[in-house]
């Protein structure tokens, strides 16, 4: 298949494809499935071997959020029967933590519902993360605490945060259909205060919620042009009780050509496989491993994963291996860049594996920009799954088959029981863990 010939050539050159290539993924037939995972596991073996980064998620706060994000469990009026409780202490905290860690995580991520940390807040966090470095020699920590005040991340960067994560989500131009009470703009906003700070960026996206494929293709793009370490994937997780619930439109077959999209946009990006998973991918989620370089063990904020020990034999059995502690993550020019501080890169320095690229605000919105520059400023990696609030909207609608003919658009199909109802059965609410008296999933 001469798409996906180019698209190795491509991704081994950290070149990234067209958006016409991109949208071509997508409308992939599952015929064609598994050369397309062949294909984006070149690339991903070209830049990250066979190994599995597990990161692993401490709720600080959960619930009780002032966001409208339609998606999201922990939204104010959600009505998903999640766990709620305020700020746990930094003791609490760092047990959580070490959980994760014993089950073979390398990075902690410390997430907390709500618009964004008080400075209060950014002290509190800062004691968490303090006793969790020192009870846990050489683990990484992200925080995800929702938009950034100025100055906010200098100090979780003082405190010994390595990463922060924010995600887009969406693209821009449906941005508002799912959330009104921040702006996309805001969420790029605070992605750039993270890396301005030297904090490792993470930024991914949520698919499953009604997007059309010029949607997906549009993030992925954005996403580049930011320059994240890591990009997250999320599945959307329908909770009863959310203005989301009836969005089924995700199978594992899609969920992996949309991994492959990701892979071959952003080749030497640590992409990470995240919520949703265990509820679209299933018994597939062996085969994602030849995309992505990072999952999540274990539980996630509101919802519960397959068990920690179920991860590991099937990292296992898949013939990849976890990264250990002392591994670097990201291919040997990302993670110099980290080191040396962020820079910028002419094109003639971006053809060369040595160098590195930047991507600013300024470029999401051309596609030309995003293009043109290079997956690859800052070291590290890291990321969170969706936070936050309140009010109800209506799903993203897809685009018509009309508008989109000509960009390979393909129609999502919703997975359903045989007698045509949403399999919410597979939705489980996290009763364990973070915030409760029961040991965690680890």
């Amino acid at each position: 298949m001469d798409l996906l010939n180019t698209l190795v050539d491509k991704g081994l050159r950290r070149e990234p494809p067209t958006r016409e290539e991109a949208l071509a993924v997508l409308a992939t037939s599952d015929d064609e499935l598994l050369d397309v995972v062949a294909a984006a596991g070149k690339v991903r073996r070209q830049w990250f071997g066979r190994r599995v980064k597990l990161n692993y998620l401490v709720n600080l706060k959960s619930g009780l959020c002032p966001e409208d994000c339609s998606y999201c469990s922990q939204r104010l009026g959600s009505k998903a029967g999640i766990l709620k409780y305020t700020w746990l202490k930094p003791d609490e905290a760092s047990k959580a933590a070490a959980a994760g860690v014993a089950g073979g995580a390398k990075r902690v991520c410390l997430v907390a519902s709500g618009r964004g940390p008080t400075d209060r807040d950014v002290d509190r966090v800062s004691k968490t993360i303090e006793a969790i470095k020192e009870e846990n020699e050489g683990i990484e920590v992200c925080a995800c605490l929702g938009l950034l005040s100025d100055g906010q991340a200098d100090r979780l960067r003082s405190a010994g945060a390595d990463a922060y994560n924010h995600n887009l989500n969406t693209s821009e131009e449906t941005y508002g259909a799912i959330t009104t009470t921040h702006t996309y703009a805001d969420r790029v906003e605070t992605v750039q205060q993270a890396q301005a700070a030297g904090l490792s960026a993470c930024s991914g996206l949520i698919a499953g919620m009604g997007e059309s494929d010029k949607d997906l293709v549009d993030v992925v793009f954005a996403l580049r042009g930011l320059d994240p370490d890591s990009v997250p994937v999320n599945f959307l997780i329908p909770f009863e009780g959310t203005p989301l619930a009836k969005e089924w439109n995700l199978t594992p077959q899609r969920c992996l050509r949309i991994l492959a999209m990701v892979r071959f946009v952003c080749p030497d990006v640590e992409v990470r496989l995240a919520g949703g998973r265990e509820v679209h991918l299933r018994s597939m989620q062996p085969l994602a491993l030849h995309l992505v370089n990072s999952i999540f063990l274990g539980d996630y904020l509101t919802s519960e994963g397959q068990a920690g020990q179920t991860d590991l034999e099937m990292i296992a059995d898949a013939g990849f291996e976890v990264e250990g502690a002392g591994t670097t993550t990201l291919p040997r020019h990302r993670a110099d860049a980290l080191a040396g501080g962020c820079g910028t890169q002419d094109a003639a320095a971006g053809a060369d594996r040595g160098s590195h690229g930047s991507g600013g605000a300024a470029d999401n919105g051309s596609p030309e920009a995003s293009e043109a520059v290079g997956c690859g400023s800052h070291g590290g990696g890291g990321g969170c799954g969706p936070c936050g609030g309140h009010g109800e909207r209506e799903p993203v609608a897809a685009a018509d088959s009309d508008a989109d003919s000509d960009a390979g658009e393909s129609a999502p199909v919703a997975r359903t029981d045989a007698n045509g109802a949403a399999r919410t059965d597979l939705v489980t609410v996290r009763r364990r863990g973070a915030g409760t008296d029961l040991a965690p999933n680890a």
